[in-house]
């Protein structure tokens, strides 16, 4: 077998995993939609025109998939190093109140400047705080896990607890408003654009209950940008050697703590980018309870993804879907907690299928499984 057809194999077998998981979520989530004396079929109908029935609602679908594409990739590229980020959370929290601090507070900067500016102060603040995880697990093995968790308390603590309150709007739990010229163009905005308004998907998009803006696009840049760092660079190789064996990237003359702290920057800039969009598209400033668990459920989108940058994007608009179309299952008198419990059966059956698969995997190694 040629080794483009055992990449090939690899691939569609993790995709068949993945859809099968969400096959078996949605048979199981019946049961919980009879418990609720509706009809499934009635139920899931209206989850997909929620997500996908007309243009506006497949372009929200879009924009609810933004932040979990980015918190997901955000996960899954330190995954690849042998690396648990649960700390996605606190990066995004750091970087979208970084953004929203440059954005208001600097006033008299063109706007060809403040946005790059303010996108980039996110990015930068987002990887430190992933960084420094990673330094303390490179220079004296402390547990990712341990690190991240400790550091998304700070995160909540500096950013909602104290620096929401420093800065704070008047009459609301947020920071002040930012200026126009450091907020991301919202694609309701197209056609009104002297440039892109000539596109001919400008009119389409032109509607105001459309909320998808640039960052969608910077989502798919950046999972684009990854997938190319992880599969064809050196420090991509570097990365994936790390994760498969540290002992033996080391004895090979690779710096394994190097690339740790590398992939922990990388992976937190990720995350804070996801809160810059929220912070310079969506909300127009740094508010209390805007990241809505975005990082925790980058956790499953990477595992749905197979924490594969692509796959990554395909998990971000599985989750973006079922929260859109769970809004049209609401007004259908499907309690919400119906689309919670699907979105939990799926992370359970990913997880599930993935046990059984490393399971297995050892039994044939072992010659126990013929």
């Amino acid at each position: 077998m040629s080794n483009f057809s055992a990449k090939l194999k690899s691939v569609m077998t993790e995709l068949g995993l993945s859809l099968l998981s969400i096959i078996i979520a949605l048979l199981v989530g019946t049961l919980f939609i009879f418990l609720t004396n509706k009809s499934p079929l009635d139920a899931y109908s209206a989850l997909y025109i929620g997500a996908f029935g007309n243009f506006s609602a497949i372009a929200n679908t879009l924009w609810r998939s933004t932040p979990l594409i980015l918190t997901g990739l955000a996960v899954a590229l330190p995954y690849r190093a042998g690396l648990f980020n649960i700390g996605a959370e606190g990066q995004f929290l750091m970087g979208g109140f970084a953004a929203g601090v440059v954005g208001f507070y600097f006033t008299s900067l063109p706007g060809f400047i403040h946005l790059p500016f303010a996108i980039i102060a996110g990015m930068l603040v987002g990887g430190l705080w992933g960084g420094l995880p990673g330094f303390l697990k490179a220079k004296m093995d402390v547990h990712e896990v341990i690190a991240t968790i400790m550091l998304n308390h700070i995160a909540i603590a500096l950013t909602i607890n104290y620096g929401i309150n420093y800065f704070r709007d008047t009459g609301r739990p947020a920071t002040p408003k930012i200026m126009d010229t450091a907020a991301m163009l919202r694609f309701n905005q197209l056609a009104d654009h002297p440039i892109l308004g000539k596109l001919p998907l400008a009119e389409l998009f032109n509607h105001p209950a459309i909320r998808l803006h640039l960052n969608f696009v910077l989502a798919i840049i950046t999972a684009i940008v990854l997938w190319y760092l992880l599969f064809k660079t050196t420090l991509g190789y570097e990365i994936r050697a790390v994760g498969f064996n540290p002992d033996g990237a080391e004895y090979g003359g690779i710096n394994a703590g190097r690339s740790i702290i590398v992939v922990m920057f990388i992976s937190g800039a990720v995350a804070g980018l996801a809160g810059v969009g929220e912070v310079l598209g969506t909300h127009l400033s740094f508010m209390s309870g805007m990241d809505a668990g975005y990082g925790f459920t980058g956790i499953a989108v990477a595992l749905i993804g197979q924490t594969h940058p692509i796959g990554v994007i395909l998990g971000g608009l599985l989750f973006g879907a079922l929260a859109q179309g769970g809004l049209e299952m609401q007004f259908s008198g499907i309690p919400s907690e119906i689309v919670m419990i699907i979105q939990a059966l799926v992370i359970f059956f990913v997880a599930t299928l993935q046990v059984l698969k490393v399971y297995i995997g050892k039994k044939k190694a072992k010659g126990g499984v013929k």
